[in-house]
């Protein structure tokens, strides 16, 4: 199946609400879906009432308004136009982070299915890749979510344009812009949620800076929520990887070696702030980094040697399985320096990426 691709240009506010007509229905059904997931103490450890969930939404809305004002109104324009509001706005784009502040505020237990596994991850560098390296990654999410899969061509006045995979709903999770700045993601599970700016608004902003220092730097500023892995690479061939809780932040520098991540934290600085992991799911992440490693440790590479490891069936390229249905939804490849970008939607090995560019034409 091919990619759905969205263009969206304009103001913040003329994006939000072209986004939220063209997929009101899949908007709907997925935030409710996450709603009742949140409610049904499975991903957040209590039961909870619907208003109590969008409480603690609410309490989330200042630092989004704070740290972007300008996404937040196309956050908040996406829910205009399919009729939901900014509380469930919040839910719906910025789930795994939301459920970080949720437990947090409930006090509640950590049930195993929260534990995120989800996305292999790698930065390669310049010099394995004849002078212009790339970052790639599989985007692995609870299974439902394959289907609300979407590229979004974005426009902004007066900003980068990007290429960005995501989901309806969600202001994006995987990216490059025209200046070369690429950005993904790892979901880390954590101990320190609180209200605070979700994922998707941090990728959004650092897809506003023009290099990976810069980007770094608006990841590392944010009064984050919950915790993920972020990787940012760019055209001059520097990159990082920063695990970022709410509390704490860990930087890697890309040298001259790949640089893998997948959902475990690799650093003394924020390894103490992570929840304990069934032994089922570490051994996955550890796997999946093991494994990306070795794939990754000889030679040239290229965009179909990236293809290929994510399509790797020993162990990055997931399917879902009792209780976790965590599946590999779909991948992203870019190359900063080209400015060349390839997406698949659904498994990697079922499915053929298609090119993209954001090259001058």
């Amino acid at each position: 199946m091919a990619i759905r691709v969205l263009e969206l240009s304009g103001s913040a506010g003329s994006m939000g609400t072209a986004h939220g007509t063209a997929y009101a229905d899949d908007i709907r059904r997925y935030a409710d879906d996450r709603i009742r997931l949140v409610m049904s103490g499975l991903w957040s450890g209590n039961r909870l009432g619907r208003s109590d969930v969008l409480a603690v939404a609410s309490s989330c809305l200042q630092f989004h308004e704070e740290f972007s004002p300008d996404l937040t109104e196309e956050m908040n324009a996406i829910g205009r136009a399919c009729g939901l509001t900014p509380e469930e706005m919040i839910v719906v784009g910025g789930f795994t982070d939301f459920v970080d502040a949720v437990r947090a505020s409930t006090g509640g237990p950590m049930p195993p299915e929260v534990i995120e596994d989800d996305c292999t991850a790698f930065i390669v560098p310049d010099g394995r890749s004849q002078g212009a390296g790339y970052f790639g990654q599989t985007w692995d999410m609870h299974d439902t979510a394959t289907q609300f899969v979407v590229l979004s061509d974005l426009r902004p006045v007066n900003k980068p344009r990007a290429l960005v995979f995501t989901t309806t709903g969600c202001l994006g999770q995987i990216g490059m812009n025209e200046a070369g700045v690429a950005v993904g993601i790892n979901n880390l599970t954590v101990v320190d949620g609180r209200p605070g700016v979700t994922w998707p608004t941090v990728v959004r902003k650092a897809l506003e800076q023009t290099s990976a220092e810069d980007a770094r730097d608006v990841i590392a500023s944010a009064h984050l929520a919950g915790a993920h892995s972020y990787l940012v690479f760019d055209a001059e061939g520097v990159g990082f990887n920063l695990e970022a809780t709410p509390t704490a932040t860990a930087v890697f520098e890309l040298h001259e070696e790949v640089l893998v991540h997948t959902n475990h934290m690799l650093s003394d600085a924020t390894v103490g702030l992570e929840v304990a992991r069934p032994p089922q799911l570490q051994a996955s992440s550890e796997a999946r980094l093991a494994r990306a490693r070795l794939l990754l440790s000889d030679g040239d590479i290229d965009e179909q040697t990236l293809m290929a490891v994510t399509r790797d069936g020993e162990a990055i390229c997931q399917i879902g399985y009792d209780p976790y249905h965590v599946e590999s939804c779909g991948a992203a490849i870019m190359r900063p320096q080209t400015k060349d970008f390839w997406a698949v939607w659904g498994l990697p090995d079922q499915n053929e990426y298609e090119p993209f560019s954001l090259a001058a034409s």
